[in-house]
């Protein structure tokens, strides 16, 4: 069953010696950013923000970069087959390169996380221009996948210098996402503890919720996760690894078409689910369905709520309690041909919880869509 941790107290030095503000972005290598650009908008109301490409000087890659209130998202294309991203893309597909948070001091960052034992990624550097400077730095965490520092206070352009303003006409509007709730990470077998160490001991994190074999599974498949927070709990790292079943679990199947570790889905926080799952249907978005049989005895399992039942059970919107309140949540389907990526829709009425209740309804629609794909 689930286990949640009680916050241990620390000292002010070492809850302090990685301050997070939260997510400042996540950046994603696709293999065609421009179109990539244009289904986020179209599907899930972000808006045009920044562009970087040879017009503002850099030969390499181009990037567009879209917001949706505080969430940032950076789509990136190499333009040659010989370059880095490239290689990362043909192994991948597209996926989720970097983790991006907005500490106060980068260089800072960098140092304290190196210290204790992170592998660097990118050293404290300096990118200016006429709206200021930005300090960046990075280290590498499970796969090819990696956190990225940012300290933007002497910044006011549009992203980062060398974007530009990008504005063009098609500009669908919000379905209403509002921030990043948390980011969930797929690493391999007997991997998740060490990599729920590297957080403790590398960035100052705590083990704030653990859930075992026993609580995620199904009759076919299982894994075990872990939800890591930082100290002011403004970022959320769960991590799951595959657990032993009859068949294939979701990791498994995660880990095979990724080639190996890397973020499965990102959880985006709205205060109307009930209008964004309507909107993101109406633009093509594809959600898991869980039986109607679910909404049956919903009410007796998790007690009264606000919302109208019968929209829930329409649009395939689960519920769950903790002793704080109750969350709405629902997940797409895979947003990549490869069975990688998907994107969870979250509303906390109070809950600090990750669903737990729905667990078993949830896998279960994720092996229904793996049967279908022959990878059960």
């Amino acid at each position: 069953m689930a286990m949640v941790t009680e916050p241990k107290m620390v000292s002010k030095q070492e809850a302090d010696f990685l301050p997070l503000s939260g997510t400042d972005h996540v950046e994603f290598y696709v293999g065609n950013a421009k179109q990539a650009a244009h289904f986020y908008k179209t599907a899930f109301g972000f808006q045009d923000l920044a562009y970087s490409g040879p017009e503002t000087g850099d030969k390499e890659k181009v990037s567009y970069v879209l917001a949706q209130n505080k969430i940032r998202f950076v789509l990136t294309t190499p333009l040659a087959p010989e370059h880095p991203i490239a290689q990362h893309i043909h192994l991948h597909g597209d996926g989720v390169k970097a983790l991006a948070l907005t500490v106060t001091n980068a260089t800072d960052a960098f140092e304290q996380t190196v210290r204790r034992g992170a592998k660097p990624f990118m050293e404290p550097r300096i990118v200016e221009d006429e709206n200021g400077k930005v300090v960046m730095s990075g280290i590498c965490i499970y796969g090819d996948t990696v956190h990225t520092f940012i300290e933007r206070s002497g910044y006011n352009g549009p992203f980062l210098p060398g974007y530009r303003t990008l504005q063009t006409a098609y500009q669908p509007s919000s379905v209403g996402l509002k921030h990043v709730d948390h980011c969930v990470g797929n690493v391999g077998w007997n991997e998740m503890n060490p990599w729920v160490k590297f957080y403790e001991d590398v960035m100052g994190f705590r083990n704030i919720l653990t859930f075992d074999d026993k609580q995620i599974s199904t009759e076919y498949s299982a894994l075990m996760s872990k939800v890591m927070s930082n100290g002011n709990g403004f970022v959320k790292f769960p991590i799951n690894e595959p657990a032993e079943g009859k068949k294939k679990s979701q990791v498994e199947e995660y880990l095979d078409f990724y080639r190996g570790p890397g973020v499965q889905h990102i959880a985006l926080g709205t205060d109307t689910i009930v209008e964004t799952v309507t909107a993101l249907r109406a633009r093509g978005v594809e959600f898991l369905q869980v039986p109607g049989t679910y909404y049956d005895e919903l009410l007796n399992r998790i007690g009264p709520i606000d919302e109208d039942l019968s929209s829930l059970r329409r649009l395939g919107i689960l519920v769950d309690r903790d002793d704080e309140g109750y969350l709405l949540q629902i997940f797409t389907r895979p947003v990549e041909d490869r069975p990688t990526l998907f994107y969870e829709i979250i509303q906390r009425k109070g809950a600090r919880s990750f669903g737990a209740g729905n667990f078993k309804a949830l896998f279960e629609a994720l092996e229904r869509e793996q049967a279908l794909r022959g990878n059960l």
